[in-house]
């Protein structure tokens, strides 16, 4: 069974930056990984992905400002937050999907594809 701990969410002015950490328990392996955000009254939304390969996707709202990376030796996840707007406000989760190696371009964005969730972290970014 897979743990997933999001950490280093906080409340942030718009142009700042944050950078989350998601430690994930024992038998950490290279598979999919990804964060996803849920702003109140929305639904879950694909943030970024990266897989075993180093092989990284990301929706374009955050393309070129939010940066996803993997410390394998320390079984965390990272997202590097840059150039923070109001719109990026909402709770940030993990996710791991353990079927898969590699992050399918086309459904990395998907819930359904994953199987493990962490509690998430909020991200406030107020203007």
């Amino acid at each position: 069974h897979v743990q997933l701990v999001e950490s280093g969410g906080d409340s942030v002015q718009a142009g700042g930056s944050l950078r989350l950490s998601c430690s994930a328990s024992y038998m950490y392996s290279s598979y999919c990984m990804a964060w996803f955000r849920q702003a109140p009254g929305q639904g879950r939304e694909g943030v970024a992905s990266i897989d075993g390969h180093g092989t990284t996707n990301y929706a374009s709202s955050v393309k070129g400002r939010f940066t996803i990376s993997q410390d394998n030796a320390k079984n965390t996840l990272y997202l590097q937050m840059n150039s923070l707007k109001p719109e990026d406000t909402a709770m940030y989760y993990c996710a791991k999907d353990t079927l898969s190696y590699d992050c399918d371009s086309g459904s990395w964005s998907h819930e359904v594809e994953y199987n493990y969730w962490g509690q998430g972290t909020q991200v406030t970014v107020s203007s």
